[in-house]
């Protein structure tokens, strides 16, 4: 059973995404198992008659407690906060401007009761990036919104239990790429990715490969000028300081190669360069963890899948991770911080992965 220290279970906080794809399906059909709620509490941000439906809908026999404030939830059940009154439509497949606006006030106030502490961790199921535009939400995704929410410096982390994945750049042009990736950033996002693998994944001196820009690295500026220009004096520098950062390496080769084994984690140039290998080696069970956060935010790998919506087909696999990881990463850093506070302490043994 995963407690805290006050005796309570974890609260484990889920926006429910856009109504018309599969977010609350993959919600209610992790908490179907009952043997889910001896690892934390949910809490789902939405209403009592939106989970109604959908629970109808989709066949899900599931009970929930609904209440009005993310403070007054129980251990032990699906809890169900009242987001708002009204029954919105839905239309399961269709990318509507209603789905969009509920998906974002349920994002929003499940981030409020994560900074106000009433959640321990957020769990977000997938939305429409763009019905999620707004006057008042102008955002590419949940990356970008949590960064400007949460204390911190973001990072796009895609994990499984044996591979994890962080990205240099995340929802930005491939044409802006290149002018986008300084020495300064560089360093940063190293920064952030080295102390997400230590306080989140317990690894004392983490191994990091950076991937090339352009193809076969620049070969020695044949094929652009950026990686011997910026990214391998960035390197070099990096591990002069005792960092274990190594690159940049040519991405085509480097997955289907396995060297993606020899190390704690990679940090990709650009979106699709981590994605597309990340998604094909573990699709379903792989997570979106944003790393750098002062809380916890996971979801799964996966988007609205509208084309599957409202057929009860959704696998729940990967915003099962979801949860799982959201819960270990949450312990984990819990430990790090008591540790940090208390040096004396010693610390168990890690191996590097």
């Amino acid at each position: 059973m995963d407690t805290k220290q006050d005796g309570k279970k974890i609260r484990l906080g889920i926006s429910v995404g856009d109504l018309n794809g599969i977010g609350c399906e993959v919600a209610l059909k992790t908490f179907e198992d009952n043997r889910m709620l001896d690892f934390c509490t949910p809490v789902l941000f939405a209403s009592n008659k939106t989970i109604s439906h959908q629970k109808q809908a989709l066949n899900i026999p599931v009970s929930f407690n609904g209440v009005h404030d993310a403070s007054k939830v129980l251990d032990g059940k699906i809890n169900v906060v009242n987001v708002w009154k009204e029954n919105p439509k839905i239309n399961f497949g269709e990318a509507t401007e209603e789905g969009g606006k509920y998906a974002i006030k349920s994002l929003r106030a499940a981030v409020s009761a994560l900074k106000n502490g009433d959640i321990d961790v957020l769990v977000t199921a997938p939305i429409n990036k763009n019905n999620i535009q707004a006057e008042d939400f102008k955002f590419p995704g949940h990356t970008d919104f949590l960064a400007q929410e949460l204390e911190g410096e973001s990072l796009m982390f895609m994990i499984t239990d044996t591979l994890r994945v962080g990205l240099l750049t995340d929802h930005i042009a491939v044409k802006d790429v290149a002018n986008a990736i300084t020495t300064k950033l560089i360093n940063d996002k190293v920064a952030t990715l080295t102390k997400s693998l230590k306080m989140d994944f317990g690894i004392r001196k983490p191994k990091i490969a950076l991937l090339g820009i352009n193809p076969h690295s620049g070969d020695n500026g044949t094929i652009g000028e950026e990686d011997d220009k910026i990214l391998k004096p960035v390197v070099q520098d990096l591990f002069s300081k005792g960092n274990l950062v190594y690159g940049p390496y040519s991405a085509d080769s480097f997955f289907g190669s396995n060297t993606h084994q020899n190390f704690d984690a990679i940090l990709a140039a650009y979106h699709d360069q981590g994605l597309i290998p990340f998604k094909t080696l573990a699709f379903g069970k792989g997570v979106n963890f944003t790393a750098g956060l002062s809380k916890v935010r996971t979801s799964p790998d996966h988007g609205t899948a509208y084309e599957i919506a409202g057929q009860g087909k959704a696998d729940a696999s990967s915003f099962k991770e979801a949860v799982f990881s959201a819960i270990a990463i949450y312990r984990n850093r819990t430990e790090y911080e008591d540790l940090t506070k208390n040096p004396l302490r010693k610390q168990r043994p890690k191996k590097s992965a």
